[in-house]
Protein backbone atom coordinates (compact mmCIF):
# COMPACT_ATOMS: atom_id res chain seq x y z
CA UNK A 1 0.00 0.00 0.00
CA UNK A 2 1.27 3.50 -0.89
CA UNK A 3 1.74 5.97 2.38
CA UNK A 4 -0.55 8.11 1.24
CA UNK A 5 -3.78 5.77 1.19
CA UNK A 6 -2.31 4.56 4.83
CA UNK A 7 -2.26 8.14 5.98
CA UNK A 8 -5.85 8.54 4.40
CA UNK A 9 -7.29 5.41 6.38
CA UNK A 10 -5.21 6.90 10.17
CA UNK A 11 -7.00 10.09 9.23
CA UNK A 12 -10.35 9.23 9.07
CA UNK A 13 -10.07 7.28 12.93
CA UNK A 14 -8.74 10.44 14.06
CA UNK A 15 -4.65 9.89 13.93
CA UNK A 16 -2.89 12.62 12.45
CA UNK A 17 0.28 12.56 13.99
CA UNK A 18 1.68 9.13 12.45
CA UNK A 19 4.50 10.19 9.98
CA UNK A 20 7.87 10.72 11.16
CA UNK A 21 10.04 13.58 10.52
CA UNK A 22 9.87 14.43 6.90
CA UNK A 23 13.98 14.76 7.03
CA UNK A 24 14.18 10.92 6.98
CA UNK A 25 14.40 9.92 3.17
CA UNK A 26 14.87 6.54 1.35
CA UNK A 27 18.65 6.54 0.02
CA UNK A 28 17.24 5.48 -3.08
CA UNK A 29 14.21 6.93 -4.69
CA UNK A 30 12.90 3.83 -5.44
CA UNK A 31 13.46 2.12 -2.19
CA UNK A 32 9.59 0.88 -0.60
CA UNK A 33 9.24 -0.70 2.62
CA UNK A 34 6.63 -2.47 4.83
CA UNK A 35 7.27 -4.63 7.88
CA UNK A 36 7.20 -5.10 12.01
CA UNK A 37 9.16 -2.46 13.80
CA UNK A 38 11.97 -3.67 15.89
CA UNK A 39 12.75 -0.50 17.86
CA UNK A 40 16.75 0.57 18.71
CA UNK A 41 17.29 3.39 20.88
CA UNK A 42 20.92 5.05 21.30
CA UNK A 43 22.77 8.30 21.93
CA UNK A 44 25.76 10.09 21.66
CA UNK A 45 28.46 9.01 23.93
CA UNK A 46 32.25 8.14 24.27
CA UNK A 47 32.45 5.40 25.58
CA UNK A 48 34.29 2.02 23.61
CA UNK A 49 34.35 -1.22 26.38
CA UNK A 50 31.53 -3.31 25.10
CA UNK A 51 30.11 -1.50 22.42
CA UNK A 52 30.69 -4.07 19.92
CA UNK A 53 29.36 -6.83 21.91
CA UNK A 54 25.62 -4.88 22.76
CA UNK A 55 25.73 -4.27 19.21
CA UNK A 56 26.03 -7.89 18.09
CA UNK A 57 23.38 -8.99 20.80
CA UNK A 58 21.07 -6.41 19.30
CA UNK A 59 21.50 -7.97 15.45
CA UNK A 60 20.67 -10.88 17.29
CA UNK A 61 17.60 -10.50 18.20
CA UNK A 62 16.32 -8.97 15.02
CA UNK A 63 13.36 -10.86 13.67
CA UNK A 64 11.73 -12.05 10.36
CA UNK A 65 9.69 -9.34 8.69
CA UNK A 66 11.05 -6.31 10.77
CA UNK A 67 12.00 -3.00 10.46
CA UNK A 68 14.97 -1.43 12.57
CA UNK A 69 13.67 1.93 13.55
CA UNK A 70 16.80 4.19 15.13
CA UNK A 71 16.05 6.75 17.67
CA UNK A 72 19.25 8.59 17.99
CA UNK A 73 18.18 10.74 20.89
CA UNK A 74 18.89 13.82 17.88
CA UNK A 75 22.15 12.39 16.97
CA UNK A 76 23.66 14.60 14.02
CA UNK A 77 27.14 12.84 13.57
CA UNK A 78 27.18 9.31 13.03
CA UNK A 79 26.12 6.87 10.38
CA UNK A 80 24.04 4.20 13.02
CA UNK A 81 23.65 1.58 9.49
CA UNK A 82 26.29 0.61 7.72
CA UNK A 83 26.76 -1.69 4.72
CA UNK A 84 28.11 -4.98 7.26
CA UNK A 85 24.65 -4.24 9.48
CA UNK A 86 22.52 -4.52 6.26
CA UNK A 87 24.06 -7.89 5.99
CA UNK A 88 24.02 -9.20 8.86
CA UNK A 89 20.26 -8.04 9.17
CA UNK A 90 19.60 -9.20 5.69
CA UNK A 91 20.22 -12.86 7.55
CA UNK A 92 17.76 -11.99 10.10
CA UNK A 93 15.00 -11.56 7.53
CA UNK A 94 14.88 -7.90 8.09
CA UNK A 95 13.07 -5.95 5.31
CA UNK A 96 15.24 -2.66 5.78
CA UNK A 97 16.07 0.34 8.38
CA UNK A 98 14.33 3.44 9.66
CA UNK A 99 17.41 5.70 11.14
CA UNK A 100 16.55 9.37 12.55
CA UNK A 101 20.20 9.35 12.31
CA UNK A 102 22.48 8.31 9.56
CA UNK A 103 23.58 5.97 6.88
CA UNK A 104 27.06 5.03 5.40
CA UNK A 105 28.25 3.07 2.56
CA UNK A 106 25.36 4.45 0.70
CA UNK A 107 26.56 2.84 -2.85
CA UNK A 108 26.93 -0.59 -1.42
CA UNK A 109 23.85 -0.87 0.28
CA UNK A 110 21.88 -0.04 -2.56
CA UNK A 111 23.69 -2.68 -4.55
CA UNK A 112 22.14 -4.99 -1.51
CA UNK A 113 18.46 -3.83 -2.92
CA UNK A 114 17.96 -3.36 1.16
CA UNK A 115 15.82 -0.73 1.94
CA UNK A 116 17.02 2.21 4.52
CA UNK A 117 15.57 5.62 4.97
CA UNK A 118 17.69 8.21 6.82
CA UNK A 119 18.82 12.23 7.85
CA UNK A 120 21.75 12.10 6.43
CA UNK A 121 24.55 10.74 5.09
CA UNK A 122 28.26 10.65 6.79
CA UNK A 123 31.48 8.10 6.75
CA UNK A 124 31.42 8.71 10.23
CA UNK A 125 30.82 5.25 12.03
CA UNK A 126 29.32 4.68 15.80
CA UNK A 127 32.69 3.29 17.20
CA UNK A 128 33.57 6.24 19.87
CA UNK A 129 30.56 8.97 18.70
CA UNK A 130 27.36 7.35 19.33
CA UNK A 131 26.09 3.75 21.32
CA UNK A 132 22.99 2.02 22.35
CA UNK A 133 21.17 2.25 25.14
CA UNK A 134 18.38 -0.36 24.63
CA UNK A 135 16.34 -2.27 21.94
CA UNK A 136 12.69 -3.61 21.40
CA UNK A 137 11.29 -0.22 23.80
CA UNK A 138 8.87 2.36 23.08
CA UNK A 139 11.20 5.09 20.89
CA UNK A 140 10.05 8.48 19.45
CA UNK A 141 10.73 10.25 16.01
CA UNK A 142 9.34 13.47 15.90
CA UNK A 143 6.12 13.27 16.95
CA UNK A 144 5.58 9.63 16.69
CA UNK A 145 5.76 7.20 19.20
CA UNK A 146 6.55 3.84 18.11
CA UNK A 147 6.38 0.54 19.98
CA UNK A 148 8.03 -2.79 18.80
CA UNK A 149 5.77 -4.31 16.43
CA UNK A 150 3.91 -1.55 15.40
CA UNK A 151 3.64 -1.62 11.16
CA UNK A 152 5.80 0.52 9.68
CA UNK A 153 5.48 1.56 5.82
CA UNK A 154 7.66 3.88 3.60
CA UNK A 155 7.55 5.16 0.32
CA UNK A 156 9.03 8.18 -2.08
CA UNK A 157 6.19 10.49 0.48
CA UNK A 158 8.12 8.89 3.56
CA UNK A 159 7.58 6.65 6.32
CA UNK A 160 3.90 6.44 8.71
CA UNK A 161 3.43 4.26 11.87
CA UNK A 162 -0.17 2.01 11.98
CA UNK A 163 -0.71 0.91 15.76
CA UNK A 164 -0.06 -3.09 15.62
CA UNK A 165 -4.07 -2.89 16.60
CA UNK A 166 -4.99 -1.32 13.87
CA UNK A 167 -3.03 -3.20 11.41
CA UNK A 168 -5.34 -5.25 9.54
CA UNK A 169 -8.24 -3.14 9.33
CA UNK A 170 -5.80 -0.60 7.93
CA UNK A 171 -4.71 -2.49 5.34
CA UNK A 172 -7.84 -3.88 4.00
CA UNK A 173 -9.16 0.40 3.84
CA UNK A 174 -6.02 1.30 2.16
CA UNK A 175 -6.63 -1.50 -0.20
CA UNK A 176 -10.64 -0.51 -0.55
CA UNK A 177 -9.31 3.07 -1.65
CA UNK A 178 -6.67 2.30 -3.99
CA UNK A 179 -9.11 0.58 -5.52
CA UNK A 180 -11.21 3.23 -5.43
CA UNK A 181 -9.02 5.36 -7.27
CA UNK A 182 -8.54 3.81 -9.98
CA UNK A 183 -12.29 4.66 -10.62
CA UNK A 184 -11.31 8.39 -9.94
CA UNK A 185 -8.59 8.18 -12.73
CA UNK A 186 -10.73 6.57 -15.25
CA UNK A 187 -13.37 8.99 -14.94
CA UNK A 188 -10.54 12.46 -15.20
CA UNK A 189 -8.87 10.68 -17.62
CA UNK A 190 -12.28 9.89 -19.65
CA UNK A 191 -12.93 14.06 -19.29
CA UNK A 192 -15.41 14.28 -16.80
CA UNK A 193 -15.43 17.45 -15.06
CA UNK A 194 -13.86 17.73 -11.53
CA UNK A 195 -17.39 19.00 -9.49
CA UNK A 196 -18.94 15.85 -11.58
CA UNK A 197 -16.43 13.65 -10.35
CA UNK A 198 -16.85 14.83 -6.80
CA UNK A 199 -21.00 14.50 -7.32
CA UNK A 200 -20.43 10.47 -8.49
CA UNK A 201 -18.10 10.15 -5.17
CA UNK A 202 -14.70 11.04 -5.91
CA UNK A 203 -11.74 13.07 -4.46
CA UNK A 204 -8.78 15.08 -4.98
Amino acid sequence: MSTAAVNDVLRARGLTRQVIPLAIVPVRDDMRLAGVAFTIKGAKSLRLDGEMEERAAMLEEISDHSICVWDTSGDDESAQWGEVMTMAAQRKGCRGAVVDGGVRDTERISALDFPVFARYRTSNGMLGRFRLTGWQIDVRLGEVTISSGDVIVGDLDGVIVVPRALAEETLIASEEIEDAEIGIKQMITSGVEPREVVKRGGYF
